[in-house]
């Protein structure tokens, strides 16, 4: 199927993942309450890399749903999104950094989405006019680069994609521009059967640093398929960088996670961070590490590791910065340091944190060091 056709026969009902996964039509009722809150959307080919003779398939484990996300806990903005819009789409966190909402469409939707409050169903929080987000840019001189994301980046239309390139591209105080996807994952046939895209991003790789940061999380995602995407991407002059969110089920194995970094960067998808799952409402209770636990598991992956995949940082998106999750100085006294701050006070602080057995996220007291 071309990538269209792909997106037209997408699972996004009770009825037709129980059709195709063999499940019991009793079931279709518990599928369609969750959907209900949280859409599904699965691609044929996506749902090809299913082993649905394995009862705990990671790869189902992603992209199915399960009743445990209508457990109430978590909070839906994790790491103060709301705090740090600017205008209608548009979030400034950092100086340095500019984030676009640019559509709140995916090819598939995670279920460790931490965008739960919105991929698939709102878009009161997505920039409509490209030009506005632009302008934006153009007036904060200390921004020296965007990511564009969504929902998925890759998603708009080629038209779109064109102007935010055309716009962004053109402002000299910009020294990059990032387009966050899971395309190359879950639909990978966008990138190499489109040529227009394709070639759009191999003519402003001539005028700008290009860069297409996606979200490899477990080895059976790495396909040839998937490698061909990525391989397009850096034929246009577009470099290529993961990030892995460590989730339960999925590669909280040092063996797991430490194949899939070894094969991103024999692909060339460079590993820069492995991502502590957030406390998503509908996320949390199903997919979080505690902090212990992860802090093993990169570190055991890291040491299997060439010294491309050892670049990696464990961290978390707090509402105070990316904070890096650097180990344990004792049982429960573990050693912590902002990568990127809200407050200019915070910048490459370290400090420690007391963390419990049970814990997955940084709430408690920080201590300066």
């Amino acid at each position: 199927m071309t990538w269209q056709e792909e997106l037209r026969h997408s699972i996004h009902t009770a009825e037709a993942l129980c059709a195709a996964l063999g499940l019991s039509e009793t079931e279709i009722p518990v599928y369609r309450s969750i959907v209900e809150h949280y859409p599904m959307m699965i691609p044929p080919y996506y749902l090809s890399l299913i082993d649905p003779r394995d009862p705990a398939d990671p790869i189902a484990r992603i992209c199915v749903p399960s009743p445990e996300e209508l457990e109430p806990s978590g909070v839906f903005d994790t790491s103060g999104e709301g705090d740090n819009t600017k205008q209608e789409g548009v979030q400034h966190k950092y100086a340095q950094t500019a984030l676009i909402l640019s559509t709140n469409v995916c090819a598939m939707y995670c279920r460790h989405c931490f965008r739960k409050r919105m991929v698939g169903l709102s878009d009161a929080e997505l920039n409509k006019q490209v030009t506005a987000a632009a302008d934006y840019v153009r007036a904060h001189p200390e921004i020296n680069n965007v990511l564009v994301s969504g929902g998925d980046a890759l998603m708009n239309s080629n038209y779109i994609i064109r102007r935010y390139l055309e716009e962004l591209c053109a402002i000299d105080a910009l020294d990059l521009v990032r387009f966050g996807s899971r395309v190359p994952v879950v639909l990978p046939q966008r990138i190499y059967e489109d040529k227009e895209l394709l070639d759009l991003f191999t003519a402003f790789a001539r005028k700008k640093a290009l860069y297409l940061v996606t979200q490899f999380n477990h080895p059976r995602e790495l396909t040839e398929e998937a490698a061909r995407a990525v391989r397009a991407m850096q034929k246009c002059g577009v470099q290529v960088r993961n990030q892995t969110v460590l989730l339960r089920g999925v590669n909280d194995d040092p063996q797991t996670l430490g194949l899939l970094l070894r094969r991103l960067t024999k692909v060339g998808a460079a590993p820069y961070y492995v991502f502590q799952c957030r406390p998503v409402t509908g996320v949390k209770g199903r997919f979080q590490v505690p902090l212990q636990e992860g802090v093993k598991i990169v570190d055991a992956a890291k040491n299997l590791q060439n010294g491309i995949g050892k670049g990696i940082r464990f961290a978390m998106s707090h509402p105070r910065g990316k904070i890096e999750i650097l180990g344990s100085l004792s049982e429960t006294e573990y050693l912590f340091k902002f990568h990127q701050a809200k407050n200019p006070a915070d910048a490459a602080r370290i400090f420690t944190a007391a963390i419990p057995p049970e814990a997955t996220w940084l709430d408690g007291e920080l201590r300066a060091i």
